[in-house]
């Protein structure tokens, strides 16, 4: 026989001592430092970033709320403070493949610099080079070539002029060509007058007039020679005063940026493209005609633009390898993009218009992401795949990335990538991940698993003094005093539902802790203590339990047909819990059952209306096994029964009521009733051992409640699993009410210890003969069973006993 009684009040949470806390308010203690209670995740975390092997990036897994992200921030960034600060990228103009931008890295700083540099250039470029040519020194030598290549052209068509006098023609040079006028008697003739002459007169003018052509045609050659030289000369000219303008200035970068190779090259092309467009930046004014362009006119079709440089990636600013944190990574953030200006109606872009992404600012350093926002961004989870397999950024258009439209535009030179990625995330994605995606379990192999829970032990119990210390400095909130740190202790330990754990859930601890502060400065009060705290959570509960209220109210006025007074046949009160996703509480439900001769065994009447849950519909199917190995071993089980959720009108599942629905169907057998001011939950397995459940504070706090409003009367109480005891961590309107003799908790191991404190009849022992004490629920139990088996057995033997007499005594008859 158990303990009718019950357990103490002192069982039924576990308080803590105040006077464990050396401290009058947290104001006086070191706010914390890291994370608690998460030892395996830390030596995963330190052992991830330690080691630096493709393939080794990061998932943090756990509930929300643990302080993951967190956590990875604060000591990712004491990492990378003493990590080498990764170089700067540029992107400049490629001469060779103009829509393919060279990538170049510099030591940290240096970009910024590089890219001051040559916009200096480019302002200097345009200045020198127009002083140069509008100098004298300049004019006067291009007059010089240009006088001596007159006097020659002067000279070759005097010449030319001579020769065809001699041969009776004058020369008539003009801007459409050459032509030849023939000459009689020192006279120029007109056309009339050339149609007058003799024939023979005009065959001797056709053959002089050939031969001359032919000396004209060497003349020209001779002065296109000339002009050529002549240009060539002006171009060496103009050349060395544009080498002049600009040469020093060039010298003076190639010089400064010896070291690296891809620049003093880049240098030289711009020399050479320099004095290739000179006359481009000596046309940089524009017409008068065309002056009422100018809006239009673009800064960017300048010659010099080309020579800028897009400086992507400054590190300058950074004091370590750096740490990105994102939580909206869509493609073009992750990856960077190319952006487009509208000209006149089309789309352009260049060089300079390439933009970097986060994995380019994280490169040499760390990205912490959130696995949701990743995978639920189109394309944002294949991309940074393919990045991390390649170890190279691609810039570009992310339909052209995905293969579904080929785009001609700007391909940037690919950068070396280098970056250890976190991934946070809950262990759902985890295993879905690497159950369905078969590179995710080769790119993030170090898996840091964050637990929700941690040992309630001195130690831990000052770090999370600690952390209200952290939560009021940082928040500039009041501090809490010791009774006030007490009282949060016991709340984290409830929200893990153990009496030996705490939650390390700290946003639900920071919510606690946030509206206990802004109840104490509601009333005033300078400190937050234990009143303070029961007031954030008492108004917690009731922001949201309205719903809770309602059935009450319901089960309260009999809408909800609970009963908890009075003894019933086949009827108990189960407990469940109902879920609204930011408050769960606690319901009792009327389970009922009625047992008849048959051999359809236990039908679950919620199964065959497809409202029972798999685990619910396996609780169940348990009870038959129990019932066959305890009562049918000598005898056939010919059972048919019925087991229902009264006005449940949704789903069920779990099995919790497993050992209710047992207690139901033994009450029913053996016509014992049951105490309806008694509720009661728990599983159970085949061998009639109670198993434990969740949920077990709020269940009993929900059945209290009803009893509470109906009013206690000492003989109401909950039946639980012994496991759960160090589940319970109820509030003082239940302590209290135990204390005082009016509400009962009882633990049980067995089925026979339930049914025994639920009906007040012994179970019974089971004799080596088989049979149980007479008067016991066992006893009684099995007796209906062996009437219903030999029921069953004879059933129609009687009548077939009958007809066979009458048959013989017709026979008699007729002898």
């Amino acid at each position: 026989m158990v303990n009718s009684k019950g357990l103490k009040f002192s069982m039924l949470r576990k308080e803590c001592d105040p006077g464990i806390f050396d401290f009058n308010d947290t104001s006086e203690i070191k706010p914390l430092e890291g994370i608690i209670g998460q030892e395996r995740a830390v030596r995963a975390m330190e052992f991830g970033l330690n080691i630096k092997v493709r393939g080794y990036n990061l998932y943090m897994s756990g509930m929300t709320g643990t302080g993951k992200t967190s956590y990875a921030i604060q000591h990712i960034k004491k990492i990378a403070e003493k990590e080498k600060i990764p170089d700067d990228w540029c992107y400049i103009y490629n001469f060779d493949k103009t829509n393919q931008p060279m990538a170049v890295n510099l030591p940290v700083g240096m970009g910024k610099v590089f890219q001051k540099d040559m916009d200096e250039f480019i302002k200097i470029l345009k200045l020198e080079i127009s002083k140069a040519f509008d100098s004298e020194d300049y004019e006067k030598e291009k007059a010089e070539i240009m006088k001596e290549y007159q006097a020659k052209r002067s000279e070759l068509l005097e010449i030319l002029n001579d020769d065809a006098g001699k041969r009776g023609f004058k020369v008539k040079s003009t801007s459409a060509g050459v032509y030849f006028m023939p000459i009689i008697e020192g006279k120029t003739l007109s056309e009339q007058e050339y149609s007058e002459l003799d024939e023979d007169i005009k065959d001797e003018i056709t053959e002089n007039s050939n031969v001359v052509q032919i000396e004209t045609l060497e003349i020209i050659k001779k002065i296109k020679n000339v002009e050529k030289d002549a240009e060539k000369r002006v171009a060496e000219w103009e050349n060395k005063i544009a080498l002049f303008a600009v040469g020093a200035h060039i010298n003076y970068l190639k010089e400064k940026y010896k070291d690296f190779e891809k620049i003093t090259a880049y240098l030289a092309r711009v020399q050479d493209d320099i004095l290739e467009n000179l006359d481009a930046f000596r046309d940089d004014e524009v017409p008068e005609d065309q002056q009422y362009l100018i809006p239009f006119i673009k800064e960017s079709e300048s010659p010099a633009e080309k020579y800028k440089v897009n400086l992507v990636v400054d590190n300058s600013e950074l004091k370590g390898a750096p740490v990105i944190v994102d939580f909206n990574p869509t493609y073009y953030n992750l990856l960077g993009k190319l952006e487009y200006e509208n000209e006149f109606g089309t789309m352009t872009t260049d060089f300079t218009m390439i933009k970097a992404g986060l994995m380019h600012l994280a490169n040499g350093g760390y990205i912490i992401l959130q696995a949701k926002d990743v995978l639920s961004n189109t394309q944002s989870w294949e991309a940074l795949k393919r990045v991390l397999k390649t170890k190279k950024l691609n810039i570009g258009n992310m339909k052209e990335q995905s293969g579904l439209v080929a785009v001609s535009g700007l391909k940037p030179e690919p950068i070396p990538l280098e970056v250890k990625v976190i991934f946070v995330g809950s262990e759902y994605i985890y295993q879905m991940l690497y159950e369905y995606d078969e590179d995710f379990g080769k790119l993030f192999k170090i898996k840091v698993d964050f637990d929700d829970e941690m040992d309630r032990n001195a130690e831990n119990m000052l770090k999370l003094a600690q952390f209200v210390s952290s939560f009021c400095s940082k928040e500039n909130m009041p501090h809490f005093n010791r009774k006030g740190v007490a009282k949060v202790v016991e709340y984290s330990s409830r929200l893990v539902e153990d009496q030996n754990k705490l939650s390390t859930r700290f946003n639900d601890i920071a919510e606690i802790l946030c509206e206990s502060c802004a109840w104490a400065q509601i009333e005033g009060a300078k400190i937050v203590s234990d009143s303070h705290v029961k007031k954030a959570i008492e108004e917690k509960k009731y922001r949201s339990n309205k719903y809770d209220q309602k059935l009450l109210e319901m089960q309260e006025d009999g809408t909800i047909m609970i009963d908890t007074e009075g003894e019933v046949i086949g009827q108990i009160n189960a407990l469940s819990i109902l879920d609204m996703g930011d408050y769960t509480f606690g319901k009792p439900s009327r389970i009922t059952a009625t047992t008849y001769m048959g051999e359809k065994g236990i039908v679950n009447i919620e199964r065959e209306v497809e409202m029972s849950g798999t685990t619910h519909t396996k609780g169940v199917l348990i009870l038959s096994g129990y019932i066959g190995q305890k009562y049918a071993q000598e005898i056939p089980l010919s059972l048919s029964a019925s087991l229902c959720f009264e006005q449940l009108y949704s789903g069920i599942d779990g099995d919790s009521a497993s050992s209710s629905e047992l207690y139901c169907l033994l009450s029913s057998l053996s016509e014992a009733p049951i105490k309806q001011g008694i509720a009661v939950t728990g599983s159970v397995n085949q061998k009639g051992e109670i198993q434990p459940i969740g949920g077990a504070t709020n269940k009993i706090e929900g059945f209290f409640e009803l009893c509470k409003l109906r009013g206690l009367n000492g003989k109401q109480g909950v039946v639980i699993p012994y496991q759960n005891v160090r589940n319970l961590l109820l509030n003082d309107d239940v302590v209290s009410a135990v204390k005082a003799g009016k509400f009962h908790i009882y633990p049980v191991k067995t089925i026979d210890e339930g049914i025994e404190i639920l009906t007040g009849i012994k179970a019974g022992v089971k004799k080596p003969d088989g049979t149980y004490t007479e008067g016991t629920i066992n006893f009684k139990v099995y007796e209906k069973l062996k009437k219903y088996a030999r029921s069953v057995a004879n059933f129609g033997k009687e009548d077939k006993s009958s007809g066979s007499s009458k048959e013989k005594a017709k026979v008699k008859s007729s002898k």
